[in-house]
Formats: C-alpha cells, sequence, structure tokens
C-alpha cells in the first residue's frame, strides 16, 4: 500500500482517518450516542462518559486497543476476554444485550483493570449505526475482531421471510466492510493494526446443503473480503485474518439448531461432530488473540477453518445416511 498503486487503491479510505487526527488534537471525541458508566465492578450503558482512568491514559502509548463488535455474548465476549488477558483495551459492542455487555465489561475488569474497558451499542441495520459508532469511540482502535453476525434464526427477529437476505447481507457484509472502511486507514497511517474477519465454516470453508443461501454467501463474502484487503495490505503493517469456527456452543447456535432439537437428537448430532462434541468459544476466542500478536504475521490473508475438521468434512453434519459419516 505505500507504493503508488496502493495509494491510490485506499485514497478515499485515508481521508476519513483525518478526523480522528483532528479530534485527538482538540481533545474531542464527539460523544453523541449513549455512554458507558461505572457499575459496580463492571459498566453499564448511562449517560455520563465513557469511564476512563489516569492508569489508562498514562499507558495509552503501549496497550493496544481492540475493537470487538458482537462482544456481548458467544464468540465475542470469549474474544473479548481473551484479548483482556493479553493486556489490550477492549471495546465491545451490542445491539440488544446490554446487560450483558455490562456482565462481559465487568469480566475485563478482572482480567486488566484500569485499562478503559468499555461497551457501545451498535446496530448494523440503523443507517449510520457505523457513525454514531465511531462518534462515541474515545480513540483510535489499533484491533478490528468484526464478530457481530446475524444467523438463520437471530435474522427471524429482524425482518420478515421477504427481508431476510437483505438483512444477512447488511449485518455480515456490509457492517464489516464499513468498519474496514473507516478504521483501517487509520491503522496505516499509524503503522500498526490487526484485522480479524469472523466468518463461519459454512460459507466461508465448505458448503452445507440444506443451510440457508443467503447465510453462505454472506459468510463466503467474509472470506473473499480478507484474501482482497491482505492484497491490499501487502506492504503495509496491518496484518488482515478470518477465523470460520465450525458448530461452537454459542446461543446463535443453540437458537438455530440444538434448542429444536430434543435430547436424543441433541446428542446424536454432537456425536457427528468432529472428536464428538462442540467448538467451546474460548477456543475461538484464544485463537483471534493469537491472531492479534506478532507470531502470526506469516498467516497474513490466511483463511482460518477453526472447525475441529468440519470444514473438510461437512457430510459429518449434513448426511442422513449413517455410513457416509464416517
Amino acid at each position: 500500500m505505500r507504493g503508488a498503486h496502493g495509494r491510490h487503491a485506499l485514497r478515499s479510505l485515508h481521508s476519513v482517518d483525518r478526523r480522528w487526527e483532528s479530534r485527538l488534537r482538540t481533545g474531542r471525541c464527539g460523544l453523541r450516542v449513549p455512554r458507558v458508566r461505572r457499575c459496580g465492578s463492571g459498566w453499564a450503558e448511562g449517560d455520563s462518559a465513557v469511564p476512563g482512568s489516569g492508569g489508562a491514559s498514562a499507558v495509552r502509548e503501549t496497550v493496544r486497543t481492540s475493537l470487538v463488535t458482537g462482544g456481548s455474548s458467544g464468540i465475542g465476549a470469549a474474544t473479548a476476554r481473551a484479548l483482556a488477558r493479553h493486556g489490550h483495551r477492549v471495546w465491545i459492542t451490542y445491539r440488544r444485550g446490554r446487560d450483558a455487555a455490562a456482565a462481559v465489561v465487568a469480566d475485563l475488569e478482572t482480567c486488566s483493570r484500569g485499562l478503559g474497558h468499555a461497551a457501545f451499542p451498535l446496530d448494523h441495520l440503523r443507517p449510520h449505526g457505523i457513525r454514531s459508532l465511531l462518534a462515541a469511540l474515545p480513540g483510535p482502535v489499533d484491533v478490528l475482531v468484526a464478530n457481530a453476525a446475524v444467523g438463520t434464526a437471530s435474522v427471524r427477529t429482524q425482518a420478515n421471510e421477504a427481508g431476510r437476505d437483505e438483512v444477512f447481507f447488511r449485518v455480515n457484509c456490509l457492517g464489516p466492510l464499513g468498519l474496514v472502511r473507516e478504521l483501517v486507514p487509520g491503522m496505516v497511517n499509524r503503522g500498526w493494526g490487526k484485522v480479524v474477519l469472523v466468518s463461519s465454516v459454512g460459507g466461508g470453508v465448505a458448503a452445507f446443503p440444506g443451510f440457508d443461501y443467503a447465510d453462505g454467501m454472506s459468510k463466503a463474502a467474509i472470506a473473499y473480503l480478507t484474501r482482497h484487503l491482505a492484497a491490499e495490505l501487502a506492504h503495509d503493517p496491518v496484518d488482515v485474518f478470518c477465523a470460520c469456527p465450525g458448530a461452537t456452543d454459542t446461543p446463535m447456535l443453540r437458537a438455530s439448531t440444538l434448542d429444536h432439537l430434543d435430547d436424543s437428537g441433541r446428542r446424536g448430532l454432537i456425536r457427528r461432530l468432529p472428536d464428538g462434541r462442540l467448538v467451546h468459544p474460548d477456543e475461538i476466542g484464544e485463537l483471534i488473540a493469537w491472531l492479534c500478536g506478532d507470531s502470526a504475521r506469516v498467516l497474513r490473508g490466511a483463511v482460518l477453518d477453526a472447525s475441529l475438521g468440519l470444514g473438510v468434512h461437512p457430510g459429518l453434519l449434513t448426511a442422513t445416511d449413517p455410513a457416509a459419516r464416517r
């Protein structure tokens, strides 16, 4: 990106970062959405300023700031905790789970106190959702983990059948793309950054017959964005990765699949999976935290199958003939 071609490719992106420099120089962050306040050992949404501490400003030069979207539960919450354990200042987003987000931030405080962990609302379906989020953030972002997504169950709560395909693409594709456009130029200008886009084994790695077309297409688009962005940034100090979890024990999987099965059906499904178990969210969280360190740089642009091997054998989940699952 430092060559003429790279500068041309990101010219439109770099312009959006100028407002960060102005806001940071003047000390004005333009907070316009509901922010967070101290609530016990964690944070809850309120009308006071985004919490900070003297320690946070003192270590601002050495502590990386990570933004994890969809961080109030599941893989997002596990990733936030893992990053906090690695010494990051972590900002998470949530759509509706305000109390759950406050509980996660309280957990982050037990991992690393005084860094300014906080939670912010983000709704990718709002016309200016990303813009409002960025206006609320008290500073630049070093690490972006674009994890917020909808699945086959959660999409039903946001649109009728005719509108679900659009929701899949607006949340799962255009949401991460918008964040990349806004945040990557600043990473390039500051000389360091990490981007981890969270996709899924379904769409990101393999095709699963019977699954929703639009859901799989939206996850495949994230894998493509990873490769394209990594190619654009080949000569810049920003690393881009894609993590594709498999059947992970999250509220999304329970709502879309497990809750619709009786005990026998759940046991049968889990037995068919690699290792005969679900992936634990902490396993994905630790993987993403590792990707945000320097040791993972050699994997720049990689789309990682984090499914215990389901991606190389999708028939374990979709085959109806027991013999085909062996």
